[in-house]
Formats: C-alpha cells, sequence, structure tokens
C-alpha cells in the first residue's frame, strides 16, 4: 500500500466565493448553523480581537516546540490560505514571532492559527495580520524535527483536514468541513436576519423567549400548564 508523502502540495480548497462569503459571517453564527460544533478550544485566541479572518485550511502538524514545518509550509502556502498549526497546545516554547508572521502577511496569507505559544505580542498587534495562538512565551523554538504538511490535524481539540474553511473572529475559530461550507451560507444569512428581528423584538419591550416554558417542561422544571 502506497503512503502519503509528508508534504502534500496538491489539495482541493474551499471555493474562494465561499470564503469571502463565510468572511461576512461571525464565527458564532457559522458554529450554531453547522451544528453547534467545530469550534475550537477557547485557548486558541485571537491576538487582535479586531481583526478576523476566513480562507481554506493550510495544515501543518510539529513536535512540540519545533517549527521546521512551519518554515517549509510558509514556503509552499498559496495567499488566501490560512495557516493552520498543530503545536499540540505546548506553550513551553514559541512556534512563530514577527519574523516568520510578517512573512506570512507579505505573502497575502489570510491569516495563521496555532495551538500553540507565539511571541512579539507587542509587535504582532502593530502588525495589522490577523493571528490566532493559545498562548504567548518568550522562548525559542527548535528547528530540526520533522512533521507533517497538508495531512489531517487536530488544532483546538477539532479536526482540521487540508482545504476545510476556517472562519476566526474575536469569540475564537471555527471549521467546516470543505463539502459542507457552501450549504452553510444560506443557513447563516437566515439565522442573521431571524436573529435582527428579535433585536428590534427586544429593542421594543418583548424581551420573554418564546421558546422558554416548553423547553422547562421538557426538562421536568415546570408542569403541564404551569408557567413561570
Amino acid at each position: 500500500m502506497s503512503q502519503l508523502p509528508e508534504i502534500v502540495r496538491e489539495f482541493d480548497r474551499v471555493a474562494q466565493d465561499v470564503v469571502a462569503k463565510a468572511g461576512t459571517f461571525q464565527a458564532a453564527i457559522l458554529a450554531d448553523v453547522a451544528g453547534r460544533r467545530g469550534t475550537m478550544h477557547a485557548r486558541v485566541t485571537a491576538v487582535d480581537p479586531k481583526l478576523t479572518l476566513a480562507g481554506p485550511a493550510f495544515t501543518v502538524e510539529v513536535r512540540p516546540g519545533d517549527n521546521l514545518m512551519i518554515h517549509a509550509a510558509i514556503a509552499l502556502a498559496k495567499p488566501g490560505d490560512v495557516l493552520v498549526i498543530d503545536g499540540k497546545g505546548d506553550q513551553t516554547a514559541a512556534l512563530m514571532g514577527t519574523l516568520m508572521l510578517s512573512a506570512c502577511k507579505k505573502l497575502g496569507l489570510a491569516g495563521v492559527v496555532v495551538d500553540a505559544a507565539i511571541r512579539d505580542k507587542l509587535e504582532l498587534l502593530d502588525l495589522g495580520f490577523p493571528v490566532f495562538s493559545a498562548g504567548f512565551n518568550p522562548a525559542g523554538p527548535t528547528k530540526y524535527v520533522p512533521g507533517r504538511i497538508n495531512h489531517p490535524i487536530s488544532a483546538g481539540g477539532v479536526t482540521v483536514n487540508p482545504g476545510d474553511l476556517i472562519v476566526g473572529d474575536a469569540d475564537g475559530v471555527v471549521v467546516i468541513e470543505r463539502e459542507k461550507a457552501p450549504g452553510m451560507l444560506a443557513l447563516a444569512d437566515k439565522k442573521v436576519a431571524d436573529e435582527a428581528a428579535r433585536l428590534e423584538a427586544i429593542a421594543r419591550g418583548d424581551t420573554a423567549s418564546k421558546w422558554l416554558p416548553a423547553a422547562l417542561r421538557a426538562a421536568g422544571v415546570l408542569k403541564e400548564g404551569e408557567s413561570l
């Protein structure tokens, strides 16, 4: 049986029109319509919560504290890609900093998601490039342990396949399978419209949640015929 090479160079990416539309939605909206799943652990947060990202995943798996394969990934990724790095949640050494992330910005990548520590936080705030990480540490990485590029990975507790849709904002990062992503857009549009209508109702003074009594009865909190 043939074995995949450690570096996979070609793979199917989520379509650019889907990326562009998905980027107009909050990560929370997409997570809701995707079944309230696919969100990374809250340890993976935005360096600058004002910045958002959307794009196809370019996946990287590294050994904790080693960034050799991230350098290779930067050389191979295409404009619009989101580097998604499985760093095993390690926070004992930074996998990336200003130099590498400046290169990512220059190359036109859509952003970087690192399930591990990075460094140079204040400089990154000035860089104006979307970066999500599991923390910060001033210690530098090693550069000699092999890893893999564009294989399925686990980042932030979520399976990420190359080409999957990645959307990140101040709330965190959501991953949607490439094949399912187009179908989520109409659902997201409806969700946004429904929430806008609810906000208008709240502004008019209608703060009651109409679904709540039935949910409380189903949970056994209220008996049939009872109300709050």
